[in-house]
């Protein structure tokens, strides 16, 4: 890869890899590559030529100097099928697999990008989003249209036919037009940018940069995007995905795997409100939500976990939660099936705190409760200390 990897998807119909890749303080490959050629002509030594970049170390370019490009790749040889290079400063930052009822059997690559921008304070000179056709099987991508927006981008997801987009902190319901998207509704009511995006039938799960998570849903008669629930602290969102139709997991910034439920009856208060005026005008406490999600597990990993997913390991098995950390280390979840399971391991780790003391007198149950009380975990990692 010519840059670092920052977005992967997979293309359903061929499993070929999207992969978004930018670098900040790095030039770009056309310009190293016109740079080396001139080094070559002024010093007439051939030997650079054959210098190994990756060896020798990339040349860098100032803060706010951006390369990035998108590359497609095959998942059987992992060749490059085809790479798209951003020009004029321009980074690629989000992207997603989106299908319009408008535009039946046909897939595109929505991407969020943006020029010159800074990471604090979070700004740039101007934001787009491009839209690409997907041609030849997958193998090519066609620009159709790029479309610039007030803000940079960073989540899209498909919802119902349409596509929901999270430009900065305004979530916004996009149809595609003939010559850019067509915006059916908005919701301003974020404090901060929206990092990312799930569905889950007429439920929509957001997560913001500094806020938690917001659960709303899309009242299609009054044409709105309404907030109904929320978190009651306010955590700095890595990453989230859902176990089931009411419960969310989720990871922030401050190193903690959490699990969050919805208040049961939730849901049937919210069809009641067909207008959705109640949700619209009737706030929670401290201008909240109408409900607020109930925190059943809080953990403390001690490493940023940056990605976390619900799968099985094994055909059969029961499924489970794999998490990946910002230090490459790779995490399980796994949930106790009966009571007695419960009791055995939280009593194992308890009398196993009492021998395996810390060297700095630190106590584990503290540490793992550094952010949040820990509740409802066990840690299993304790019991192969002493193996």
């Amino acid at each position: 890869l010519r840059y670092t990897p920052r977005k992967l998807i997979i293309h359903n119909e061929t499993k070929n890899m999207i992969i978004l890749e930018s670098d900040n303080g790095m030039i770009p490959f056309k310009e190293r590559v016109k740079a080396k050629e001139e080094l070559i002509a002024k010093l007439q030594d051939e030997a650079y030529k054959d210098l190994d970049e990756r060896l020798m170390g990339y040349p860098r370019a100032p803060a706010g100097k951006w390369a990035s490009c998108i590359r497609i790749m095959s998942p059987k040889d992992l060749s490059t099928i085809e790479l798209l290079e951003f020009e004029e400063n321009e980074v690629a930052l989000s992207c997603a697999l989106v299908n319009f009822t408008s535009r039946p059997g046909q897939t595109f690559l929505v991407v969020g990008s943006a020029k010159d921008v800074n990471l604090h304070p979070r700004s740039c000179s101007a934001a787009f989003i491009p839209l690409y056709t997907i041609l030849k099987g997958g193998k090519k991508l066609e620009v159709y249209y790029k479309m610039p927006v007030e803000d940079i981008p960073l989540a899209f997801m498909e919802f119902q036919g349409y596509m929901l987009a999270g430009v900065g902190n305004i979530l916004r319901l996009y149809d595609l037009g003939k010559k850019k998207l067509l915006k059916k509704c908005e919701n301003k009511s974020f404090a901060s940018a929206i990092s990312n995006i799930v569905t889950n039938q007429h439920r929509i799960f957001i997560s913001d940069l500094a806020d938690s998570i917001h659960v709303l849903k899309y009242k299609t008669e009054e044409n709105q995007l309404y907030v109904f629930a929320d978190d009651v602290i306010p955590r700095w969102i890595t990453s989230f995905t859902l176990l089931d139709f009411d419960t969310i997991v989720g990871a922030d910034k401050f190193e903690n795997v959490f699990v969050m439920r919805l208040p049961p009856g939730c849901d049937d208060e919210a069809d009641e409100d067909p207008t959705a005026s109640r949700f619209k005008w009737e706030s929670g406490y401290l201008n909240g939500a109408a409900f607020k999600m109930e925190q059943l597990c809080q953990y403390h990993v001690g490493d940023l976990v940056t990605s976390i997913h619900k799968t099985k390991l094994t055909p059969g098995s029961t499924e489970c939660l794999i998490y990946g950390t910002a230090m490459g280390g790779i995490g399980a979840l796994v949930p106790f099936e009966s009571r007695e399971e419960v009791d055995f391991f939280v009593h194992l780790e308890m009398y196993l705190r009492l021998e395996n003391l810390s060297l700095v007198g630190r106590d584990h149950l503290s540490y793992r409760s550094y952010y949040v009380p820990a509740v409802s975990y066990t840690h299993l990692t304790l019991p192969t200390i002493l193996l």
